[in-house]
């Protein structure tokens, strides 16, 4: 996929300001967060609403699985200014990395999203050495959180769902976000193709009549809400 192949105007500014030849290296301070969390090896006792399982894990080990890529942070960020998002939200804080590169957007307010506690403390003490004050991590069950945030805001700009990988839950909170989107709305979907389950929920999602574009960039799928998009679907990659 190049330029030259994208014939929707609003598609071909998108490709070439967000994804064409950009050469991302990631913002420094939190790269170096990065690599600190890479090394810590604190245990922390996790617990996984996905999957009901429990039981004591390492920051470091939690950061190698969990942690977004630098490029993909880097681009989130890109998209936010692109969509000029304003009520960000993130379902899934693991240790906070991608929220404080969203929270990058000055103009920004970026609710995250997190179930395990001490996963939590990790994330709060990290927005808390940032300095970031437009950053407010929600803790508890999402299935009972998420629809207390959502009676109270009236619309979202930007969601980014991070959180629980498997079908059920991920069409749940997709039906209970749509209530909130706009046309001006973007949703992006993590690891869409991490299982034959998410392989469905990303179909099924993106042939969704609120649905008028998407974009697949393999880790993450992307989704437009404008109707005049028309309907448009593509296959990207990050450079």
């Amino acid at each position: 996929m190049d330029e030259h192949s994208i014939h929707s105007p609003f598609f071909f500014d998108l490709y070439v300001k967000t994804t064409s030849k950009k050469e991302r290296r990631g913002i420094a301070q939190l790269e170096k967060l990065r690599e600190d969390l890479l090394k810590n090896e604190t245990q922390l006792q996790v617990e996984d609403f996905g999957t009901g399982q429990s039981g004591k894990r390492t920051i470091a080990d939690i950061a190698a699985a969990s942690l977004t890529p630098p490029e993909f942070a880097s681009f989130y960020l890109e998209l936010a200014h692109y969509m000029e998002s304003q009520r960000v939200v993130e379902l899934g804080t693991s240790l906070g990395l991608t929220s404080l590169y969203l929270a990058q957007k000055k103009e920004a307010s970026v609710f995250t999203f997190e179930g395990c506690h001490d996963i939590a403390n990790v994330a709060l003490t990290n927005f808390e050495w940032s300095g970031k004050k437009n950053i407010k991590l929600i803790e508890g069950n999402i299935d009972q959180t998420l629809p207390k945030f959502l009676a109270e805001h009236a619309r979202l700009d930007f969601v980014l769902m991070d959180a629980n990988h498997r079908y059920g839950p991920t069409i749940r909170y997709y039906q209970m976000l749509t209530k909130r989107l706009w046309e001006k709305s973007v949703l992006i979907i993590d690891d869409i193709h991490r299982s034959d389950e998410m392989e469905k929920a990303w179909k099924e999602i993106r042939e969704n009549i609120f649905v008028y574009g998407s974009i697949d960039l393999y880790r993450c799928g992307i989704l437009f809400f404008d109707p005049a998009l028309n309907k448009q679907h593509y296959v990207w990659s990050l450079k």
